[in-house]
């Protein structure tokens, strides 16, 4: 079945304290996952940030949850155990626990008041409502970033050719390939057919090079452009390339390249204008956000 959200797990994590004793929330996620019957791929699913999976960051907000509702009650670092009022809620034998079960206590209330929350779910729907605040804070940025995407996809398509140039030596450099700028600019910059060709160095000492082709294009690139291109790698006796393109590879261009012994990496329009986000080509910080959490270490050595 697929991770439960937040509030699905709510009940079944508090029963798991029920025995009375303390309990990290990392000892009982094992257990959880086997009433879950959660798959191996399903408890290493990650966020979209890479940094945490989805399963232990749903628990985790479970945890808290229950804890501000007055449920469950920290006995030490990084380990908890049920409260009176827990227990008392478990043998009223409730279907399900969640937000709105929740309410009823004022502790929860005055720290979703406090986060301002409260009125939250309702602006966002039952969907969102379903979802952990990392989750939707993580949702929120890549419809961000994907809106950014295809801007810079456009802009990029809609600019001569020069700038086309420009903004993949930029790129490659910042990528740490071809040395200084001007370098690449010497290695990368011979002007044609609606994209640039040339050679540029893989690290700074220019113990190797790749090969570049990159197309402006709005058509897919097929098989064959894709082989015309490993046929100039062997004219110049090279072995690595990257073929980039505003617009997409086949499928027969993507498996022809995993099917031969030069290394050829394809990068369509969509990893080009994501790889300009990421490395700060075209684009600039409007704002930063810290997401902190509490340093149990810190606390655990007064």
């Amino acid at each position: 079945m697929p991770v439960p959200d937040f509030q699905t797990i709510m009940l079944p994590l508090l029963k798991c304290f029920s025995d009375g004793q303390e309990h990290s929330v990392q000892d009982l996620m094992s257990t959880l996952a086997e009433q879950f019957a959660l798959s191996e791929d399903e408890l290493n699913t990650l966020l979209p940030s890479g940094k945490q999976t989805v399963f232990y960051n749903r628990v985790g907000w479970a945890r808290t949850y229950l804890t501000k509702a007055g449920l469950l009650e920290m006995s030490r670092r990084s380990y908890y155990r049920i409260t009176q009022r827990g227990k008392q809620v478990l043998e009223s034998n409730p279907s399900r626990i969640d937000r709105r079960f929740l309410e009823q206590f004022s502790e929860y209330v005055e720290f979703r008041e406090r986060s301002g929350e409260r009125q939250r779910p309702k602006e966002l729907g039952n969907h969102e409502e379903e979802k952990t605040p990392e989750e939707i804070l993580e949702d929120a940025y890549e419809e961000i970033r994907e809106t950014l995407v295809q801007e810079l996809l456009g802009l990029v398509k809609q600019n001569p050719p020069s700038l086309f140039e420009r903004l993949v030596v930029e790129l490659l450099v910042k990528m740490g390939y071809g040395g200084s700028r001007r370098d690449a600019a010497r290695a990368v910059g011979q002007v044609g057919d609606g994209g640039i060709d040339g050679i540029i160095d893989e690290d700074r000492l220019g113990l190797d090079t790749i090969y570049i082709q990159a197309k402006r294009w709005d058509d897919v690139v097929g098989r064959p452009e894709i082989q015309k291109f490993v046929g100039a790698l062997v004219g110049k006796r090279a072995k690595k390339g990257i073929f980039i393109t505003t617009s997409s590879f086949s499928k027969e261009a993507e498996a022809y390249v995993s099917s031969i012994d030069h290394k050829i990496v394809l990068i369509d329009g969509k990893r080009l204008a994501e790889l300009m986000i990421d490395y700060d080509v075209g684009v600039t910080t409007v704002t930063t956000y810290q997401l902190k959490r509490v340093d149990s270490d810190y606390f655990g050595n007064g």
